[in-house]
């Protein structure tokens, strides 16, 4: 399709996802994080249920995190029509459920008190992955959207400190207000999961986090795609087709003696997963 045509199609899907907001349900689970886990593949898989249903234009709404200003009748305008789910519940004996993905959820620092207040009850899906390889992954990717300016891994993560400086005592000061670095320049903080999950747990419920450990979602991802039908109530009809999304070049290897400096400054970080995985995490064994 077009890029113009597209944005037709998507502007009339809008008004009318608005126009109808009333008869339209919210989601009832959330894949929150975290950016390059995995989180696309397993909305992908998880879309193919024909009982879970995605997002009528995007896969990540972002209304938690960059678009709260525009209330919850805007967010609601995104999902599907209560009574088609109605008729689908009928015919498989089962409550349909509706969902999205926007891996910036995890990380924002209002983006968790925001969906405990409006969804009473979601759950949440939290994908981990190695801190460093996860970090190593988004430079290239934002470097790819043109997001990022500097070629080198090095040098961005000598950066951030600096680039991130204020970040989140700005955006808790400004609710509305958006912070390019912190949410493009975060390389090493964004790895930091036990101290987000600390965050996400109290304001939730711990019942309702399942945190997975990605590179066991790559390696074995039937098993991981049964959790967590397991872990929504819902039953597996069909096979999903598992398949690795995003996957971004790499401008140059990553040094080894950067690798080993920055796996030690993830050591204790990461041993505080346990409590959320229920086992070391993969890339520690």
């Amino acid at each position: 399709m077009k890029p113009t045509l597209k944005r037709s199609v998507h502007a009339v899907s809008r008004t009318t996802g608005r126009l109808t907001a009333a008869g339209r349900v919210l989601p009832s689970f959330l894949i929150a994080g975290a950016q390059r886990s995995g989180t696309t593949s397993l909305y992908r898989a998880l879309s193919q249920h024909p009982l879970i249903f995605k997002p009528v234009l995007h896969k990540g709404v972002h209304y938690f995190d960059m678009a709260y200003d525009r209330g919850l009748s805007w967010y609601r305008a995104h999902f599907p029509l209560r009574a088609k789910l109605s008729r689908l519940s009928h015919r498989y004996g089962c409550r349909p459920q509706v969902f999205e993905s926007s891996p910036y959820y995890l990380f924002h620092p209002l983006a968790a008190s925001r969906i405990a207040r409006d969804l009473p009850g979601v759950k949440l899906i939290v994908l981990v992955r190695d801190p460093v390889e996860r970090a190593f992954s988004a430079h290239a990717h934002e470097l790819a959207r043109g997001f990022e300016t500097e070629r080198s891994f090095t040098r961005a993560i000598e950066l951030e400190e600096v680039r991130l400086a204020g970040a989140v005592d700005d955006l808790c000061a400004a609710p509305h207000s958006m912070s390019h670095a912190h949410r493009h320049h975060a390389y090493l903080a964004r790895g930091r999961y036990a101290e987000q999950l600390a965050r996400l747990e109290p304001l939730v419920g711990g019942d309702r986090v399942l945190v997975l450990d990605s590179g066991r979602f790559f390696t074995e991802p039937e098993i991981v795609y049964d959790r967590v039908l397991e872990f929504l109530g819902m039953p597996h009809i069909g096979d999903p087709v598992f398949e690795r999304h995003n996957v971004q070049p790499r401008p140059a290897p990553m040094p080894e003696s950067l690798r080993r400096e920055l796996s030690e400054r993830f050591e204790e970080p990461d041993a505080l997963l346990v409590r959320w995985l229920g086992a070391e995490p993969s890339w520690r064994r």
